[in-house]
């Protein structure tokens, strides 16, 4: 069954962004509000849903591991089809994200936002999740914290990925984008700094198809 859509801003606006959760909060954790909230305030619609375990989990409670690949995925897609790909920009945050960036070619949308990809689980460096990010043709921006310990700069500057994929380092941020308070940075500080280049990349998205 396809799930339930969350629409905000209007209907009309030149771009739609959709935003997937990550693997652990649901589509309205602060986090997802920041974000969203923020791209409706520049004029762009946003989309959100959840994945069947996570709407599970909001109607019962009990915590629950995410759902098999294949439901991901088609959960991503059914999102996709009910929208439109020739305005859409799709991505989300961490398990979202990278769930969006393997069907996003395939989908024809217009761009791809990663608000923190898991380029390897928690210190397996060795099992990368990079195979399709090598040959990704969809224009993508990912939102990274310096040291973040699912793909740190130190480590994803030596990845070989797809020239259309862009970064943009949030300075000592983890993977929700939090720096340690010895850094001089607030968590709020970077999270601005991401909603900011978000805009800019959803602008520059539109630029190149008027």
């Amino acid at each position: 069954m396809a799930p339930e859509l969350f629409a905000q801003g209007p209907p009309e606006a030149p771009l739609t962004l959709a935003l997937a959760h990550g693997a652990g909060a649901p589509m309205d954790s602060p986090f997802m509000e920041f974000f969203a909230q923020g791209v409706v305030a520049a004029g762009h619609r946003v989309v959100r849903f959840e994945f069947p375990y996570m709407a599970a989990r909001r109607s019962d409670g009990p915590r629950r591991p995410p759902d098999r690949p294949n439901v991901l995925l088609d959960t991503w897609q059914s999102v996709v089809d009910r929208l439109d790909p020739p305005r859409l920009v799709i991505g989300g945050k961490s398990l979202g994200g990278r769930i969006a960036s393997m069907i996003a070619d395939a989908a024809g949308v217009r761009g791809l936002v990663c608000l923190g990809y898991p380029f390897h689980p928690p210190g397996q460096q060795q099992k990368l999740r990079i195979a399709h990010l090598q040959a990704l043709r969809t224009p993508t921006l990912i939102l990274q914290g310096t040291r973040d310990p699912l793909g740190p700069m130190s480590e994803v500057s030596t990845y070989p990925l797809a020239p259309g994929i862009s970064f943009h380092w949030l300075p000592d941020g983890d993977h929700g984008f939090r720096p340690r308070a010895a850094s001089g940075r607030t968590e709020q500080q970077n999270r601005e700094e991401a909603l900011a280049r978000l805009v800019l990349f959803l602008k520059e998205i539109g630029d190149r198809h008027r």
